[in-house]
Order: C-alpha cells, then sequence, then structure tokens
C-alpha cells in the first residue's frame, strides 16, 4: 500500500463533497476515478495532492490518511510556470534537476575513487547510481525527446519562451514536465484534452509500462479501457473499487446490481412466506413453536437492502427528421480548405443515413471542413453540394462558450416562438433543464449545460442531417452515452468531428481521417480502421477473414461441486410420487396422512436450512468475486426455494 484514505469526508462550507471514503494506492495501480459531473472527482485527486483537507466530523471511525514513506506526488495545474520568459526547454528540464545533480555527484565521486577514496566513497557511489537508474537516468536525454515529439513540438519549439505558446501548448508542456519527472504518484485530470488520437494512443503505452502508480480521471472510456486496472466510481458522495478496466468496472457493477435485486427480492418473498404461515397459524395451540420459529427466523435475518437505482439521469430527445432527404446527401469533389492557403483537399460522397466520423491530428483542417460545409469559410478550390431536400443542424464546438443574460426559457422559446410555453417546458425538461433550471442565465451555466442547450435547440430543428463538431467536449460518460444512443437511433444522416474514440466505434460507419498530409476515406468503422494502422505498424497484412474469438460456456464447477448435496434435498420426490400411486384404504388414511405430514414437516425443515446455507455462501467473498460459481449458486438457491413452496403447499393442503 502506497497511499490510503481511510473514512474521509470532504466540505466546502455547508456542502458535502465527498464522505466515507475509502480509498487505497497500490504499488504500479492504474487507476481511473468515474463518475457524474460534479461527483468530486477534481477534489479527490486534490485530496490526494494535499491542495484540500479531510474534513474534521464527530464520529467514532478512525479518520485519516497514510502514506507508506514520503511518496512524490505529482498534479498537472493549469498556468502552473512561475516565470513565462524561460525558455520550453528551460522550462521542461527542470524535471531532470535531481538526476541532473546526481551526475555531478556521481562524477564528483569517480574522482575521488581515482584518487583511492575508499570503501564509504564506493558504497555511497553504489547508492547514488541505483537511485539514479530509478530515476531513469540514463535514459531521460532520448525520453525527453521523445515525449516532445509525441506531444506535437518541433525542435525548434525548444528555444521559444513559454509566453509565445498558446494556452493548450502551455498545458502541454506542463504535462511533459510532469511525466519526466516521473513521480511516485502521477494524477493526472482529463490528460486527453487538447490531444489528437495519434498522441492519445501513445500516451496510452506510456502510462502501461509506467512503473509506479497513476490515477486518472477521465469521460475517454476506450483510454481507460486500455490503461487502468482498477476503478473507483463516485456515485452519491463515496467511492466503491471494482477490479479491472472500465469494461470490466461497467459489467461488474451491472452484475453486482442485479444480484443485490435478486437477493432483496428472494429476501422480500420469503419474509411474506414466512408472515403468511405465522398469520395463519397463531391462534392454533399445537403450532405456537412453529410460529414463534418463523417470527424468530424473520428477526434474524441479515436484512438485504434494495438496491440503489444507477445515477443514470440524462437527456434525451425522441425526435425523427421533418422530412426525408434524397439520397445523394453530400458529394464533396476536390474541396481545398483552410484560410489564407489550403490545409488540405478532401474529395468523399454521402449517402442517406450513412454516419460518417472525422478523425485526424489536430490542426489538420476537420473543423475547418465542417465551417467551409456550413457556409462560415469561402473554399479556396473545388465543390461541394447537399443534395434536394436536405435540412441540416450544426453544432459547433464555440456554443459550449455562449453567452447571454437571457434565461434558459426566454432564450429557447424566442428562437421557437410559435410553440406552447407547455411544450417549450416538456422539450427543455428532455434535456434535464426541469423546475428551477429553465430559469438560469445562460451566463451561469456550466459547459455541459450550454452543450446540452445547443442540442435542445438543434434537434427541435428536426434536420435530417447533422453536422457535428466535437460534441461530447463538456460531457460526463453517462451523456456520451444518452448522446450515442440517441445517433443510434437517427435515421437521418451524421457528419462529426470527435477525439473520443469509443463515441466514433459506436457512431460512424464510415471515416474520414487527416493523415499524414492528405484525407483518406474508408467504408468502414473505427475497428477496422484501427486493425489496419496496426497491421500497417507491424509491416503485417491483415488476414483475409477476421473471426470473432467467442468465448465458450465455462464449466458449471459450482454444481459439480454441491451436486450431491442438491440430490439430498430432492430425493424425496420419487418416495412421494410412490406414496401417492398405492391404493386408497380409509381405514389407514388418517395414520397415513400424520406420517406425510410428518415427513414433510421433516423435509420443510431440512430446505430451510439448505437455502440458509446458500445464502451464507451467497455472502462469501470468494464466490462474489467468481461470477460462474455465484451464477449457478443463485440458481441452486431458486431451484430450493421452488422446492419449499412445493412442500409447503402440499403440507398445507394435508393439514387443512
Amino acid at each position: 500500500m502506497l497511499y490510503q484514505i481511510c473514512n474521509g469526508a470532504v466540505k466546502f462550507a455547508a456542502e458535502t463533497v465527498l464522505e466515507h471514503i475509502n480509498f487505497e494506492i497500490r504499488k504500479t495501480e492504474k487507476i481511473a476515478v468515474v463518475g457524474r459531473n460534479g461527483c468530486g472527482k477534481t477534489t479527490l485527486l486534490k485530496l490526494i495532492a494535499g491542495e484540500v483537507e479531510l474534513s474534521k466530523r464527530d464520529s467514532d471511525e478512525d479518520i485519516y490518511i497514510a502514506k507508506a514513506g514520503k511518496p512524490v506526488i505529482g498534479y498537472l495545474k493549469q498556468n502552473a510556470f512561475e516565470d513565462d520568459s524561460l525558455t520550453m526547454e528551460e522550462e521542461v528540464r527542470k524535471a531532470f534537476s535531481d538526476i541532473l545533480q546526481m551526475k555531478e555527484e556521481m562524477e564528483r565521486l569517480v574522482a575521488v575513487m581515482d584518487g583511492e577514496g575508499g570503501e564509504a566513497v564506493i558504497s555511497l557511489y553504489v547508492r547514488l547510481e541505483e537511485q539514479f537508474a530509478y530515476l531513469g537516468g540514463y535514459t531521460f536525454e532520448k525520453e525527453y525527446e521523445i515525449v516532445l515529439k509525441k506531444l506535437g513540438f518541433a525542435p525548434e519549439d525548444k528555444k521559444k519562451k513559454l509566453s509565445e505558446f498558446s494556452g493548450g501548448q502551455q498545458t502541454k508542456i506542463a504535462f511533459a514536465r510532469m511525466l519526466l519527472s516521473k513521480p511516485d504518484i502521477l494524477l493526472l485530470d482529463e490528460p486527453t484534452n487538447h490531444l489528437d488520437m495519434a498522441t492519445i494512443n501513445w500516451l496510452e503505452g506510456y502510462l502501461k509500462d509506467y512503473d509506479r502508480a497513476v490515477v486518472i480521471v477521465s469521460h475517454d472510456r476506450m483510454f481507460l479501457d486500455r490503461v487502468v486496472d482498477v476503478v473507483y466510481e463516485i456515485e452519491y458522495k463515496t467511492a466503491v473499487r471494482y477490479p479491472g478496466n472500465y469494461s470490466a468496472f461497467m459489467e461488474r457493477k451491472r452484475l453486482n446490481w442485479e444480484k443485490q435485486r435478486k437477493d432483496y427480492e428472494l429476501q422480500q418473498k420469503e419474509i411474506e412466506r414466512l408472515q403468511t404461515l405465522v398469520e395463519r397459524f397463531k391462534n392454533k395451540p399445537t403450532k405456537v413453536a412453529m410460529t414463534r420459529s418463523k417470527l424468530k427466523q424473520i428477526e434474524h435475518m441479515v436484512k438485504v437492502d434494495a438496491p440503489v437505482r444507477y445515477d443514470l439521469k440524462t437527456f434525451h430527445a425522441d425526435f425523427k427528421p421533418e422530412r426525408e432527404s434524397v439520397t445523394d446527401v453530400l458529394r464533396v469533389s476536390q474541396l481545398a480548405i483552410g484560410y489564407e492557403k489550403p490545409l488540405a483537399t478532401v474529395t468523399f460522397e454521402q449517402k442517406k443515413g450513412h454516419k460518417i466520423g472525422i478523425i485526424g491530428d489536430n490542426g489538420a483542417g476537420k473543423s475547418t471542413l465542417l465551417r467551409t460545409l456550413t457556409g462560415q469559410l469561402v473554399p479556396l478550390g473545388g465543390s461541394f453540394a447537399f443534395g434536394d431536400r436536405v435540412d441540416w443542424g450544426y453544432f459547433e464546438q464555440q456554443m459550449a462558450q455562449y453567452t447571454s443574460d437571457k434565461t434558459v426559457l426566454d432564450d429557447f422559446w424566442e428562437e421557437f416562438p410559435d410553440l406552447k410555453r407547455l411544450d417549450v417546458r416538456s422539450w427543455l425538461g428532455a434535456f434535464l433543464f426541469g423546475q428551477e433550471e429553465v430559469f438560469k442565465q445562460i451566463n451561469m451555466l456550466s459547459g455541459g449545460e450550454k452543450v446540452r442547450l445547443a442540442l435542445a435547440k438543434i434537434f427541435r430543428r428536426l434536420p435530417n442531417y447533422l453536422i457535428l463538431d466535437e460534441p461530447t467536449n463538456h460531457m460526463d460518460i453517462v451523456g456520451k452515452e444518452s448522446l450515442e444512443a440517441m445517433l443510434k437511433e437517427y435515421p437521418g444522416s451524421v457528419l462529426f468531428v470527435s477525439h473520443d474514440r469509443y463515441f466514433v466505434k459506436e457512431i460512424a460507419d464510415s471515416l474520414l481521417v487527416f493523415e499524414e498530409g492528405a484525407v483518406n476515406y474508408y467504408p468502414y468503422g473505427y475497428e477496422q480502421y484501427w486493425e489496419k494502422v496496426q497491421a500497417e505498424q507491424q509491416e503485417q497484412p491483415l488476414p483475409d477473414d477476421r473471426k470473432i474469438q467467442r468465448p465458450g460456456n465455462a464449466p458449471d464447477i459450482l454444481r459439480k461441486k454441491t451436486g450431491q448435496e442438491e440430490q439430498s434435498v430432492y430425493n424425496e420426490k420419487s418416495e412421494v410420487d410412490q406414496n401417492s400411486q398405492k391404493g386408497y384404504n380409509p381405514g389407514k388414511e388418517a395414520a397415513k396422512k400424520k406420517r406425510r405430514q410428518e415427513r414433510l414437516e421433516m423435509l420443510i425443515e431440512e430446505n430451510e436450512e439448505q437455502i440458509a446455507a446458500y445464502q451464507v455462501q451467497l455472502e462469501d467473498p470468494a464466490v462474489q468475486a467468481d461470477y460462474e460459481k455465484l451464477m449457478a449458486l443463485e440458481e441452486l438457491l431458486r431451484a430450493a426455494n421452488e422446492r419449499l413452496e412445493e412442500l409447503m403447499a402440499e403440507w398445507d393442503g394435508i393439514i387443512t
């Protein structure tokens, strides 16, 4: 354990942001922190970095932060430069100050050893050399060049002053310095923002090979899938740890929720059955002991809470275009795009219903293409034409910076004056502007809220062709998934720019890629495109048939182990059937019914004990961690409960 928070809480004034937080960082773990916007993810990073403190609480619980030794924690901050008159090279090479000092000291010790400095000097040199190697002393120069190149800086940029770089470039410079300083715990808040896909792919490999701990807050699901091995989800102000990457976390969360729901429903059903028995026989003197036993059984149950529903509150809009377009919605031929000189030349066609994703390096011309198609920029050559009956709606990145003193309600209604107030409120409510939110001023909205308002306006116009420039910026993961669901169901055509590879994978059925100075069209989605890229990097041809390896059905281990136990519960069935087939004898019927009643009561008791045993096994962490065993055990429990109901029904029929 490198770092630990125990029962932590953070409050700002009267507002509790985090509470009952138990969080661990172990050795070289790569940890993701996920959750809705505003749930406290960045606050947790600041707590780890020491920028905020634990709040004191009146509680008997142990509340503390523990560290193994004195781990160096690196946290990327905005505007982190003390002196922007320094060159980029001078600023980034600050990361190597300790290494350079060690190098000087090692050179001094070598000189002393040449003069027979003794074993003490040799021992000091060995210890220093080990630390020098651990910090990357033999590879830092090469790594320095690679990191700057991968982050998009040219060799001549090294001599530029920090003040000459844009805000986004300055963030990259601070990021480079922090990566190269190699802290024991690396804290990254949305590290893929402002990075193109090629740089993100490189960063994934860099972090996977990073031999220390990393804690990441990110909405990039594919990035998290490829990098992390632990996920903490913050929901309802507390955190839960899940092993595995993001996809594994989502599956485990779903299974945990379903298991708790099943356990809760089974227990409620069992409580109802026991209470029914008590009510039926509480006034019969011969059944007093039994009814007391059932009441105690209810009393001693470890109650299963009803599962808390996921925090999935998000926007939605079920709309269809006002009219259909023709089949050929867009034709682009040798279109030269740019400002004073062309950035790229583009040729492609788009059919009705197709969804084309545009990807590529920053500054290559992706957004410029959309601005040209929507008439904001004049083409520098070539041509393009929309088909007949094409009604397009355009979302641009700047909409997240929209400012106005108007309220959300007035701003939206002004654009759609023919709508009734009820219709306006209903539509805005679908995009999470309900109750008091519609009376917020535009200037008071967050970037994500402004994006939702812009999308609400675009979709209300019912276009049959959507042109979207980075629509998922400022959205949390649930928001992205909601937009994905809407676009998948949308029957119109879509042309969109995105750096979110998961979003591209889910939506695009073809790609327009700005790569190596050219713009290439691929009639397939992101996964097949990524296979092509990897094959080219490895200089290996793609296989002709891409067979999907599907996992086979795993053996039912638990059922094999517990088969004999299950048989002991059910082996009475043949005896019951045989007895029922014997001839009817009025003289012996009363005694026979008595024996059967006693036998049924014994079987019921055994079955209830078996059910209790299964329920205990379900609480075993080892079983909960094994999906195969868990599912098999729940099936046995279900069957045992069904058998118990059959026995109780027969017993009830005998005594009534």
